[in-house]
């Protein structure tokens, strides 16, 4: 056999073909291409024209997942379901005590999942609030182990409920903090808001989702303060507007090795099916990330030429651009020790697109990481399996959390379902 073919050969047998990575024109793709293991690299000179004659509406059909269908995993990690009966499960958070809280949005109520039985399945589920309006962001606070309040964010306000350690339910009504984070009129605009805290603890920042497309902030009362993440006290002061521009920021995460803020972000839609790609990114301070004007490091959007020229060199370039329309929602930093090499990396829900001809995402992805900053800008495939051959979909992920073990737990509102995937090492 000829040195070549032995390569190839190698090459094959040890995975290494599947884990090239696709960029340039390749990295224009769909469901079908993306398997765990598959990275890609979207950068600034792939972007295409825009071109909004190429716009669609392709939304999903959701349909009952099939009998054979189930979330694929790398090999070594198993995926089973860990908690279902929700109505729209979304945003995860992992108490310090190891109790999962789940925003359940269509409820209007916060669920607490708590241990692992020998099926697999939460021990515990439990309604620690409800009659919220669209609950989303939660966090705990004071940082460290024994946290007093569980802030909840909704789509019109912050509260803020007394806590500690082990508590399945709310012992009080939730106190407002935040009367107002810009609610725009029913039925239109983004609805999540996320909170985290600052490493110090001394800073609140919670991400506001645009009132619309791309509507034009000078002209348009209803954008104020929204497509921003905004600074308050712990009480609820506000600050001011931490950064702006941001169109979705959906997730919010500190990085635990830098402690700057990150986000995972929707970008706008019908400017082509492989425009804008949504993005990853470390939020930095003050800075502006160009909606609704530009996008991408200073790409004037077309539906407003020639608007704010002397804001083109300001426009930042996020760190990792993932595909077009994925609908990026919550992300996380895995500090677990439970995943070979995964301590540090970050795993973000990709709840699917709707305005691209082939279908992406559908899927949670992961982000090499090194000391706190992204490997390459490269991002990897992780959970898939949520669309059939024939691109009907059954399941959508939406949220990510680390459970006590180290096992990942996955939010798929699509289904329903909270999935748990484990490391058990058998190939």
């Amino acid at each position: 056999m000829k040195r070549t073919s032995l390569l190839v050969l190698a090459l094959f047998t040890s995975g290494a073909i599947a884990q090239q990575v696709r960029t340039g024109q390749q990295a224009w793709a769909g469901y079908a291409d993306e398997k765990p293991g598959q990275r890609w690299k979207v950068t600034l000179a792939d972007l295409p024209e825009p071109n909004p004659g190429e716009a669609v509406g392709n939304g999903p059909h959701l349909v009952e997942r099939p009998q054979n269908a189930w979330p694929v995993a790398p090999a070594g990690y198993k995926v089973e379901v860990y908690a279902q009966g929700f109505e729209i499960p979304r945003l995860m958070r992992t108490a310090p005590n190891g109790d999962v809280f789940l925003a359940d949005t269509g409820a209007g109520t916060i669920k607490v999942l708590r241990g692992v039985g020998a099926d697999g399945k939460a021990s515990t589920v439990e309604t620690f609030a409800s009659h919220l309006d669209q609950p989303f962001g939660i966090a705990f606070y004071p940082l460290g182990p024994n946290p007093q309040y569980v802030y909840v964010a909704t789509t019109k306000s912050m509260y803020r409920f007394p806590y500690k350690n082990g508590d399945l339910k709310a012992t009080a009504q939730g106190e407002l903090l935040i009367d107002k984070l810009y609610p725009v009129a029913p039925g239109t605009g983004h609805s999540t808001r996320d909170v985290v805290f600052s490493k110090d603890g001394k800073r609140m920042f919670v991400s506001v989702g645009s009132g619309s497309n791309v509507d034009d902030m000078d002209t348009h009362p209803q954008e104020e303060h929204r497509a921003d993440v905004l600074e308050f006290t712990p009480e609820g002061k506000f600050v001011k507007v931490y950064a702006a521009g941001i169109r979705n920021c959906v997730g919010e995460a500190i990085n635990p090795v830098t402690g700057a803020l990150w986000c995972s972000t929707n970008e706008r839609d019908n400017l082509g099916n492989n425009l804008v790609p949504d993005y990853i990114t470390s939020v930095k301070e003050d800075g502006f990330y160009g909606w609704p004007w530009f996008y991408m490091g200073g790409h004037q959007d077309p539906r407003h030429e020639g608007k704010h020229p002397e804001l083109k060199a300001k426009v930042l370039t996020p760190d990792v651009l993932v595909q077009p329309h994925m609908g990026s929602l919550e992300m996380m930093f895995y500090e677990g020790k439970q995943f070979p090499g995964a301590t540090g990396d970050i795993f973000a829900a990709e709840h699917g697109s709707w305005n691209r001809k082939v279908r992406a995402g559908y899927e949670v992805i992961r982000i090499p990481m090194k000391n706190g900053k992204p490997t390459t800008g490269e991002y990897e495939d992780f959970l898939t399996g949520f669309v059939t051959a024939e691109g009907q979909v059954w399941g959508r992920p939406v949220g990510v959390t680390t459970a006590k073990d180290g096992s990942l737990l996955v939010a798929d509102d699509g289904s329903r379902t909270i999935w748990r995937v484990s490391y058990t090492g058998k190939k």
